[in-house]
């Protein structure tokens, strides 16, 4: 077998085992996002599809800039359609901020409940609906049974679900695809004022099921989601690469 043949090989293999993991990798590459080097660290080069993605927050300020990140995915994800269903028991998003971040607040479902467990409860049954772009469920705390089902119904709808775990209590095992913390980074001053300019975000990845932790600063410019600088490679603004 020549080289070239069983590097083929060796690449559907890995792809066999990605799909079998429930990695829609034909529809992560449609996300218009630009990773630069993140890309390294996702299964495939793609941001995973049709899987669950898990995101702890300490406090009010990591919460919002964990709703800003997560609504810059969405932008990409929804393009010119799509609807998004937003679960909570204690939300603080205010929906007209959604336009920041290029996607309007009226193609999102807000459903509000008063017990956490409804709020896992109307995530699982919305997982399962094909119809939806992807599903957002702010949560505590998940069990691994509990994040197992999750995972298995957007195996069978491609649907992508996002959950939040707001002043989480501790750091257990899940069946999510990745693990997020998202913090704040003070943004480039405008004109000698701070705080008004593009958003910027540390963002780590603590875990990527078939893939590689890191951290990098990415920010919020032109509609896009786009990296800074990583340990490898050095960003000085959203359009000019240096190095």
């Amino acid at each position: 077998m020549s080289p070239l043949k069983g590097a083929n090989v060796i690449a559907e293999l890995q792809a066999d085992i990605l799909r079998l993991q429930g990695f829609n990798t034909v529809a992560s590459s449609a996300l218009d996002i630009e990773w630069g080097p993140i890309k390294a660290a996702f299964p495939n080069a793609s941001f995973p599809l049709g899987a669950v993605h898990e995101f702890l927050t300490s406090g009010n300020e990591d919460r919002a800039a964990t709703d800003g990140f997560i609504a810059g995915i969405l932008s990409s994800l929804m393009q010119s359609k799509g609807t998004v269903l937003w679960i909570s028991a204690s939300r603080k998003l205010f929906p007209p901020a959604l336009k920041n971040f290029g996607v309007e607040p009226d193609r999102f479902v807000f459903i509000d409940l008063s017990k956490e467990k409804d709020v896992l409860w109307a995530m699982d049954e919305a997982l399962k609906c094909g119809a939806l772009s992807a599903v957002i469920g702010e949560l505590r705390e998940i069990s691994f049974n509990e994040s197992r089902r999750l995972q298995l119904a957007v195996e069978q709808s491609q649907v992508t679900g996002f959950v939040i775990r707001n002043n989480y209590k501790s750091i257990n095992t899940t069946a999510c695809v990745s693990r997020w913390k998202i913090t704040s980074l003070p943004s480039e001053p405008i004109d000698d004022l701070p705080g008004i300019g593009f958003p910027k975000w540390q963002v780590e990845l603590l875990r990527m099921r078939n893939g590689k932790p890191g951290v990098w600063h990415m920010q919020w410019a032109n509609g896009r989601l786009v990296p800074i600088y990583t340990s490898s490679s050095i960003w000085t603004n959203p359009q000019k690469k240096v190095g």
